[in-house]
């Protein structure tokens, strides 16, 4: 097995290589509030925190449907914009202009890539009073998420991504990657039930692939408690790699037999945990 400065080096490159042109159906659902600037929240029956939840790469707000019903049943006010997927200084542009428009405290919860952008987007509010890593990222300044998939072995998804590339209104180049629909569910959801996975494939949003390689500037779980849903059966983000970044931030760990898509296969933990880093925070 190569090496993760090995692994680095050729992710992309394998990605491009070995993926193959895949039919897919385009779209986006968002769940759990608005996501525009008029945004605004009042805090529950039992003065609870807002919970803001990102969604990550290849999903969308509905990937938040089953942890939203539930938060909301226990008396949460729950956000969930959707996540342009283009880098995380702009991802984090966009949160944070939803998150000047929530009174009170909130705890923000992000999932795979997600996790960069609460990263960036909580750092220096002192309203965010707590974070949330669902099967995510936690990257120290000058990180990237491709680099810190590349540190561990086990990562199945350059050989079921199917890389779009297009121009720009200014003549410039970009590539956009999807997973390939009928690779999506053993890749991504393994444990959704199978007619689930296909609505979960063809709505699937793409990020942006110069997203993955783009270098964190600041860090929020250096300066708020954090915790962590690590997934030991995760095809996306290795488990080590994600045991690795939530020992590094000092997380509350939570490990379960899951998927990379462990907010729709376990909604009732994850919600859990999130009511456990609300709690604590009172």
């Amino acid at each position: 097995m190569a090496d993760g400065k090995s692994r680095l080096k050729h992710w992309l490159p394998m990605a491009i290589v070995s993926a193959v042109s895949a039919g897919l159906v385009l779209g986006s659902v968002a769940l759990g509030g608005p996501a525009d600037a008029s945004t605004s929240s009042v805090a529950g029956t039992r003065g609870n925190p807002t919970i803001v939840l990102e969604h990550g790469a290849f999903a969308d707000g509905s990937s938040w449907s089953g942890v939203i019903t539930r938060l909301r049943a226990a008396g949460y006010p729950v956000v969930a914009p959707a996540d342009p997927l283009r880098g995380p200084a702009a991802d984090a542009a966009v949160l944070r202009s939803v998150l000047d428009n929530i009174k009170g405290p909130k705890v923000l919860v992000g999932h795979s890539y997600g996790g960069s952008v609460i990263s960036a987007a909580g750092a220096n509010d002192p309203q965010v009073k707590a974070l949330v890593y669902v099967a995510a990222f936690l990257p120290a300044p000058g990180e990237t998420a491709l680099e810190l998939t590349g540190k561990f072995s086990g990562s199945t998804l350059p050989d079921a991504l199917n890389p779009v590339t297009y121009s720009l209104p200014d003549g410039t180049g970009t590539t956009d990657l999807y997973i390939q629909t009928d690779k999506f569910r053993h890749q991504f959801a393994a444990d959704v039930p199978a007619a689930q996975a296909a609505l979960m494939a063809a709505t699937q949003r793409p990020i942006a692939q110069s997203a993955l390689q783009e270098k964190a500037t600041t860090a929020a779980w250096q300066e708020k408690p954090s915790w962590d849903v690590v997934t030991t059966q995760d095809l996306n983000i290795p488990a080590a790699a994600q045991l690795f970044m939530a020992r590094r931030a000092h997380s509350h760990i939570t490990e379960v037999a899951a998927s990379h898509s462990v907010a729709v296969s376990h909604p009732a933990l994850v919600a859990q945990v999130i009511e456990k880093a609300a709690n604590a925070t009172r």
